[in-house]
């Protein structure tokens, strides 16, 4: 009977002992679940840092893209008020121009009247293909529609300064005062209304100015100008070759010289062998913006 109960003991201790082992190699459900989250959280969160480092990166690159952008529009801001700031060139009492200073005295003005009548655009783009700075005298009867409103604009953003011719091209001597005043001021609020800033040069036509009219350009912060030479509006330069040879062997022609041109066809043709011409004698051309003007 001892030996029985005995055995019987030994029965439930191994039945116990069996079951602690068990609990302890197998995790239950909760466990398991608990561990696979955490592992999960560990997976996310290092998605997480990446996405978060590439777009630090990317921020980074879009700033210094931003601070690049930044510093060219400093210095081309910087480059014109710089300009702006030293002219290089002031008119005299002859409407030529004489340097200030140490700049170049074998050069010339270039400008053309009328524009934008018919080939003002084509002569725009031969005088950016051949790195020459000119004004362009606008009339205002030329600027009414929105193609030649278009054109004045293609003009100014080439780079070329827009200079007030009245507005319809009409002798200032043969008019009153309020009629000058009409051919002037609503001319220079038009072009501001299409290039955003108003004209700094005017030259009446046939170079008829009266006191009046030279006071009213100055009040305007515009300075005066008429011309040195010019030939293409007389019938025996209206074609290439006369225009051409009249434009570098007139005895006008000399340092600081102002040279008068138009929109007409011939000039445009004429124009590049004129340019050429004049770089073959020596000449430099006058940037336009480096001028003395009223408010420089």
């Amino acid at each position: 009977m001892k030996t029985k109960y005995t055995i019987g003991i030994l029965l439930i201790l191994l039945f116990v002992v069996g079951c602690q082992t068990n609990d302890e190699a197998e995790p239950n459900d909760h466990q398991s679940e608990t561990a696979q989250d955490t592992s999960e959280d560990t997976e996310q969160s290092a998605e997480e840092i990446d996405k978060e480092e590439e777009t630090e990166v990317e921020e980074a690159d879009d700033s210094a893209d931003e601070n690049e952008d930044d510093q060219v529009k400093e210095e081309q801001t910087n480059d014109t008020e710089e300009k702006e700031k030293t002219p290089k060139y002031k008119m005299n009492d002859i409407f030529g121009f004489d340097p200030i200073d140490d700049a170049d005295e074998q050069v010339v003005l270039m400008t053309i009247d009328d524009a934008p009548d018919e080939h003002a655009v084509e002569m725009a783009e031969i005088l950016t293909e051949m790195d020459v700075p000119a004004i362009f005298f606008v009339n205002g009867h030329f600027i009414e529609s929105e193609e030649e409103k278009k054109a004045l604009k293609q003009i100014h953003e080439m780079g070329f300064p827009i200079g007030n011719h009245t507005y319809d091209h009409k002798n200032l001597k043969e008019l009153t005062e309020e009629e000058q005043r009409e051919q002037i001021i609503p001319l220079s609020d038009k072009i501001e209304e299409i290039i955003g800033e108003r004209p700094l040069f005017f030259r009446a036509p046939h170079g008829a100015n009266t006191d009046y009219a030279k006071k009213l350009v100055k009040e305007e912060g515009m300075l005066l100008m008429n011309w040195s030479f010019g030939y293409d509006f007389k019938a025996d330069y209206m074609e290439k070759e006369a225009l051409t040879e009249i434009m570098l062997e007139t005895e006008l022609l000399g340092n600081g010289s102002n040279l008068l041109m138009h929109d007409r066809e011939w000039t445009k043709e004429a124009l590049p062998d004129i340019i050429t011409g004049l770089r073959d004698k020596g000449f430099g051309f006058i940037d336009p913006y480096e001028i003395q003007t009223i408010e420089s």
